[in-house]
């Protein structure tokens, strides 16, 4: 339905009559020059144009526009049918690491081999897709970890971070525990129930300021669920082999918070882990809704810009073909 943001606004429709009805200041100045034929001159000046200017024409079109200008200044508005938001689905936060590891082409697809970022991105994004009732946060992390979309419904604009991230953002190391880190602090506020994180990374800690486990440890007690990929074809021992997944600690860090470790050697594991992930059961959360609204007042001022273009035209056009009332009169008799 259409309302009005401030109607209070159009009681100033009124404003143009009463500046209309005020007295009219006149000066008492004579002129300063006596010019002969002056009473000839100025007849023949109330002959020649300028009649469009004080016309009755003119006068509505003008009315016209102060309205315009008014109802826009109401601010209009088109308020859409309520909506309810989902009233279950899952705090999600997706972490995915953009350290210079991740360039490494080990990832399987048909033929040859792709980097482990394209492949992530390619995957993430869909995944992203597919999170309808969820809320989904990014966390992109290298050498430091910073949240690139909080929690939010607009899974579409996620999406769309995910698939135009590139490497370097975020340095070249890898801070899997200051990434940890982050996400706690953004999930720690949702239910309890419904905080989960889904770690993606090629395994190797090089850059945290707080140790993975510590984090891990803390996730626990707040109930933050983690479930962490590892992205490589090749198996690491420990933490000092490049490009290498320490599955020991991905495994320790999803096993002591109730969540699961994957290992993704190729794309189709990777999709396969993202399925398994799909079956997380929903919790319950409090209901909402909201209205959409659209903006209308740009229609009042597009016919206030239209209006005013045609009295601007009506004044060019009195201007180039002038009408002489005198004329007219004469040709009637």
């Amino acid at each position: 339905m259409l309302e009005f943001a401030y109607p209070w606004f159009a009681l100033l429709a009124p404003l143009p009559l009463l500046v209309w009805f005020l007295p009219r200041v006149t000066s008492q100045n004579q002129p300063a020059i006596r010019a002969p034929f002056s009473a000839r001159w100025r007849a023949l000046s109330n002959t020649q144009t300028g009649t469009f200017n004080r016309s009755w024409v003119s006068q509505l079109v003008l009315a016209l526009i102060w309205c315009c200008l008014l109802i826009a200044t109401t601010r209009p508005q088109w308020v859409g049918e309520p909506i309810e938001l989902p009233n279950s689905g899952r705090d999600l936060m997706l972490a995915i690491d953009l350290s210079g590891s991740m360039q490494i082409e080990d990832m399987q697809v048909g033929n040859s081999l792709v980097s482990r970022i394209t492949a992530v991105k390619a995957i993430a994004a869909d995944f992203a897709a597919r999170r309808t009732g969820d809320r989904l946060g990014l966390i992109l992390f290298g050498t430091k970890a910073y949240v690139q979309a909080p929690l939010t419904f607009d899974t579409k604009t996620v999406r769309q971070f995910i698939e135009e991230s590139q490497l370097g953002f975020a340095g070249e190391d890898t801070a899997i525990g200051d990434a940890l880190g982050l996400a706690i602090k953004r999930l720690r506020e949702r239910p309890a129930e419904s905080r989960v994180l889904i770690l993606l990374t090629d395994g190797q800690d090089t850059a945290s300021t707080v140790d993975p486990m510590e984090a891990a440890s803390l996730a626990a007690e707040m109930g933050v669920k983690i479930y962490t990929i590892g992205i490589s074809r090749r198996l690491g021992t420990g933490r000092n082999t490049s490009g290498e997944v320490d599955e020991a600690l991905m495994t320790a860090i999803a096993t002591s918070t109730g969540g699961r470790y994957f290992r993704a050697r190729s794309p189709a594991e990777l999709q396969e882990v993202y399925a398994v992930l799909d079956q997380l059961e929903p919790v319950e959360q409090a209901t909402s809704t909201f209205r959409p609204i659209q903006a209308l007042s740009w229609l009042p001022m597009l016919a206030a810009f239209a209006l005013a273009l045609l009295l601007l035209f009506g004044r060019a056009l009195s201007q180039l073909w002038p009408i002489d009332p005198a004329r007219i009169g004469s040709k009637a008799v």
